[in-house]
């Protein structure tokens, strides 16, 4: 008995010890710091398991009305890198916070290079373009952009980890190619849709629009909810491009969604453009906008 007692007190110490280790190689690895899931996704493909990732915002919150604890500057702060998407919430803010707090943290702008839209959506009452704000930073739903977005990200980690270089070219290389993938089968999908007009609660498929030939309306004005004339406005407009479509993301208000979408007997879909896994939203959004109308 003794001795089967001294064989799973060893095997218990083995994986105990192994566990143990694990640990302490993962919290020696590099940290990476990203503002949102699509770039932890991103960054997981061109890396592997070669840093440890955090993601700033958590899944489920609203990246533009955001605020940061000050415990995640500290965390911020053992990073090599921080990835900021290029213009989004607290990013301008907290970026310059981090620059003089932590002078060794790399800042990579991620949309660096990338031709950005007005922050603007179609207007509620006419088709004219609403200025509500700055540039649009959703970048990351149009997968041509992307291919600049990540090829920042990729210069960045070479930069500071060049023994690794080739490793890190293959990666992003099967990367470019899913991007690639994943825009071919958008636009296959889209081919035929039978509306080129959809209305989004937070203006945040802009570029996913622009990329694929649709139009997007905006539930929300100028970052605010809508007057009765705004949506009366906007019912107006999904009658007239006989939008079929109401998408809204995680968190926001469901209501005028529901409203409009019974005054126009469209259909309202929650969707999440945070989502981690990136490729699959967009299909998924795609394949909303490419269903049969009388489904």
């Amino acid at each position: 008995m003794n001795k089967y007692l001294c064989i799973i007190l060893i095997f218990t110490l083995a994986q105990a010890c192994n566990s143990s280790s694990k640990r302490g190689e993962a919290d020696n690895k590099r940290v990476l710091t990203v503002t949102i899931e699509p770039q932890r996704y991103f960054l997981d493909q061109i890396v592997g398991d070669a840093f440890t990732i955090n993601t700033l915002v958590p899944p489920g919150t609203s990246p533009e009305t955001y605020e940061p604890a000050p415990s995640v500057m500290i965390e911020m702060g053992k990073s090599i890198l921080y990835f900021k998407v290029g213009n989004l919430g607290f990013e301008n803010a907290w970026t310059a916070r981090l620059s003089s707090n932590n002078p060794d943290v790399g800042i990579v702008d991620c949309s660096a290079g990338i031709e950005l839209m007005g922050g603007h959506d179609h207007s509620h009452s006419d088709e004219d373009s609403h200025l509500h704000g700055a540039m649009d930073p959703h970048v990351w739903s149009s997968p041509r952009a992307v291919k600049i977005f990540t090829g920042n990200m990729l210069d960045a980690i070479v930069n500071v980890d060049t023994e690794n270089e080739e490793l890190y070219l293959s990666k992003f290389e099967k990367l470019s190619d899913k991007i690639d993938r994943t825009d071919s089968l958008i636009r296959n999908l889209l081919q035929h849709t039978p509306s080129r007009s959809f209305i989004i609660y937070h203006p945040a498929l802009g570029y996913f629009a622009k990329d694929y030939g649709l139009r997007q309306y905006s539930v929300e004005f100028e970052g605010k909810s809508p007057s009765p004339s705004q949506i009366k406005d906007l019912i107006d407009i999904a009658r007239r491009e006989k939008i079929n479509t109401i998408f809204i993301q995680r968190g926001f208000d469901i209501k005028n969604a529901e409203v409009i979408a019974k005054e126009i007997n469209a259909k309202v879909f929650e969707i999440d453009p945070l989502k981690y896994e990136w490729d699959e939203e967009l299909l998924r959004i795609a394949s909303i906008l490419a269903r049969e109308t009388d489904e």
